[in-house]
């Protein structure tokens, strides 16, 4: 399985620093070793996700990434980039709305949407599109990591 992040830097975005509209994003490719690995680790072996031939008589005409796994990638830009390392998940809403295939540019990203001093709570809305079309979109709440004091 090859890391989405692979050659960016992670980078920590304490709560204070951190701006309402505030954005980062990334582009992954989706291979079909993604999907097998992600299969394994998760015993899904559904078949519309790893058997070629049920994925062409399926209706999607061809395999399909579990909805799961591109999810996970919202979970690669929160804890690797915004708010990054250190980061802890506290919920996470998903709006499955197309299919992501072996082959596609999954383009994610989280934007900041709303910030709570109390437990340092940062609200992100998700997104993730193949050539322009949005696949899988929802809103995160995450506890931030506080800046170190001088």
């Amino acid at each position: 399985m090859t890391a989405p992040l692979e050659g960016i830097k992670a980078q920590t975005v304490y709560y204070e620093d951190m701006q309402i509209g505030q954005k980062e994003s990334f582009t992954h490719q989706v291979t079909e070793g993604d999907i097998a690995a992600f299969a394994d680790l998760t015993g899904d072996h559904n078949p519309v996700h790893i058997d070629k031939a049920y994925g062409e008589s399926s209706r999607f005409g061809g395999n399909i990434a579990h909805g799961l796994y591109t999810a996970s990638l919202f979970s690669a830009i929160l804890g690797m980039r915004l708010p990054g390392p250190g980061a802890i998940y506290v919920s996470q809403t998903l709006q499955f709305k197309a299919p992501v295939r072996p082959g596609d540019a999954v383009a994610v990203s989280a934007t900041v949407k709303a910030k709570e001093d109390k437990g340092r709570r940062v609200t992100l809305d998700c997104c993730a599109e193949v050539d322009g079309l949005v696949v899988l979109s929802g809103e995160a709440t995450v506890m931030a990591v506080r800046k170190p004091k001088d």
